[in-house]
This record gives C-alpha cells, sequence and structure tokens, in this order.
C-alpha cells in the first residue's frame, strides 16, 4: 500500500480543506485528484519543533494553499456571526485544552445546526481531539462553543 493510500485511508478519502470527498480513481494531476498535504507548514513545524501531520487533500486545494497556513470555511448556509478561526482554535486546544467560543448565531436554531456541523467537522479535522460543542444562551443572542 503505498502512502497516499494510508493517508487517504485514515482520512476516510475526505478531503481536509474543503471537506469534501476525494476521488481515489482520479489521476493525482487533477486538480480534484488526491494528494498528501501537511496540516502544518514545514517552517511552522520546524519553529515548534513538532511534526508536519499528513492529511489528504484535493490536489487544488493543496496547491491553492500553497506554503501558507490553511484555512477551514465555515459553510454558506449556517447562519453565523464572527465566526472564529476554526484551524486556530483547534490547534489551541490541542495545546491546552479548555473552550473556545467558536461564533455567535441570532436564534437557537441556528446556533444548533452550527453546533452540529462544527462537531462533524472538527471529528474528521482532529480525530484524537475528542471535543464536544455547546451552546449557550446570552445576551440575546447563542454562543456556539468547542469544548476539549
Amino acid at each position: 500500500m503505498s502512502r497516499l493510500d494510508e493517508v487517504a485511508e485514515q482520512d476516510g478519502w475526505r478531503c481536509w480543506l474543503c471537506d469534501e470527498p476525494v476521488d481515489p480513481d482520479m489521476s493525482v494531476n487533477d486538480a480534484r485528484g488526491p494528494s498528501i498535504d501537511l496540516r502544518t507548514t514545514k517552517a511552522k513545524a520546524k519553529k515548534k519543533g513538532v511534526g508536519g501531520q499528513e492529511r489528504l487533500a484535493h490536489r487544488g486545494c493543496n496547491t491553492g494553499k500553497g506554503a501558507k497556513d490553511p484555512v477551514v470555511p465555515w459553510p454558506e448556509h449556517l447562519f453565523v456571526v464572527d465566526p472564529a478561526v476554526i484551524l486556530t482554535a483547534v490547534e489551541r486546544l490541542e495545546r491546552k485544552g479548555g473552550r473556545e467560543v467558536m461564533a455567535r448565531c441570532p436564534t437557537a436554531e441556528d446556533a444548533d445546526a452550527a453546533a452540529e456541523w462544527l462537531a462533524d467537522r472538527i471529528g474528521r479535522l482532529a480525530p484524537n481531539l475528542g471535543a464536544t460543542t455547546e451552546v449557550d444562551e446570552g445576551g440575546g443572542q447563542y454562543l456556539v462553543s468547542l469544548r476539549a
């Protein structure tokens, strides 16, 4: 089994950046084809003294981000205000644990939908984190938090 197959099996053949399925039969030269990406850039990993975790990404998603820090986007169908940067919050929780407020929502339904999506996304993004989501009411809005 090749290294690409091992990483892809670990990630369930889903791109860690866009969270869309990756076709194992697509050419590695195609923009939607599979490639291996590092969750942490090599320079950042060297500076912090940690290794970069290999993840599966579409070739286009991987080359699109280049050597920059990746961005894991919030989906457009969720009604969230002031969304937190997902990867930064996950990295902080991996280091320190605790609680991170991830977004504000105007209704309980919006907050529940955001919390459900976030729990699912974080479960695939950082499966070893064991994070849970919480929705708290306050000040006429609902806060969506991530706890590890």
